[in-house]
């Protein structure tokens, strides 16, 4: 069958179709017909070797699409099913078929599309689980810092769905975006902690970094270490006495991020969607760093 990979570690230029074994589900796992994939900056750190990757590999983390097959100790599952999910090891579901982890996979509602659900698992998935690691009450103040990003726009909407006040920071050119998310847009860059202070006088009762570096640093200051957390520099975050964000990857967060997605909370802001044919510039609009929104690649019928 067609899969979209690379050969060897490296550039986009060792990007490439790949002919590849239809994969048998093994215990915990689903083969899934794919629909569509999502398209992640961890596609791109794969092929670069960030990972450790071996090579020639499938990319994909994300997919949704229709049960093929049904490996051992699955239940709740079964063939003909429509569901979204994760790939096991997060790679693998740019393909005319894909392997989904059974404990990272969802039924999909009628009501919310492919491309979508296929958008869920990766960022809104991560913002879901910052937030549930913070806890911060209804009412309290959320700093998103890098809010206009992949996983920072789902943040956004998922924080004001659990009735927190949004502060987000973001290039100027995503003001407009952030204040149409329901956040308070705050330029970042040098002196990004006074304009915070400005907008939030009276503090924020967490922050959720997704930039890292200097930018970490300079938010740092505004929050108890206990509510700060970060995704984008785990290192920093821990020398500064907040937390990463342990990833939680179950049937349960999918099934309520479709849940929201179904009742309008939640938009997954699928803005780029391009056929499996194009899923070099797919990944080329997600490594150039400029993409608004989540990109997603629809497969060619097997």
């Amino acid at each position: 069958m067609r899969a979209y990979g690379f050969l060897a570690v490296g550039g986009p230029d060792q990007e490439a179709f790949l002919d590849v074994p239809v994969p048998d589900p093994g215990p915990g796992e689903l083969r899934v017909r794919v629909r569509a994939a999502g398209v992640n900056p961890g596609d791109f750190r794969m092929r670069r070797g960030e990972y450790g990757s071996v090579a020639p590999a499938v990319l994909g983390r994300e997919v949704a699409g229709t049960v093929t097959a049904v490996g051992e100790g699955v239940s709740g599952f079964a063939v003909g099913d429509e569901v979204f999910g994760g790939c096991p090891g997060m790679v693998g579901g740019w393909a005319e078929q894909a392997l989904v982890t059974a404990s990272f996979a969802a039924h999909r509602p009628p009501s919310v599309s492919a491309e979508d659900a296929a958008a869920l698992p990766v960022a809104a998935g991560t913002a879901y689980d910052a937030l549930t690691t913070l806890a911060l009450p209804a009412g309290a103040t959320l700093l998103v810092s890098g809010a206009g990003g992949g996983v920072g726009i789902p943040t956004v909407q998922l924080a004001r769905a659990r009735g927190l006040r949004v502060v987000g920071t973001a290039s100027a050119g995503k003001r407009d975006l952030l204040t149409e998310l329901g956040a308070v847009p705050v330029t970042g860059g040098e002196g990004v902690a006074d304009r915070v202070r400005a907008v939030a006088p009276d503090g924020v009762d967490g922050v959720f970094d997704l930039v890292g570096g200097d930018a970490l640093r300079a938010v740092a200051p505004l929050v108890d270490p206990a509510r700060l957390a970060s995704v984008a520099d785990k290192p920093l975050v821990a020398e500064l006495g907040g937390r990463d964000v342990p990833r939680d990857r179950s049937t349960a967060v999918l099934d309520a991020l479709a849940a929201l997605v179904a009742s309008g909370d939640l938009d997954p802001w699928v803005r780029t969607v391009l056929p499996f044919e194009r899923t070099a510039e797919a990944l080329a609009t997600v490594e150039d760093g400029h993409v608004l929104g989540k990109v997603v690649v629809t497969m060619d019928p097997a």
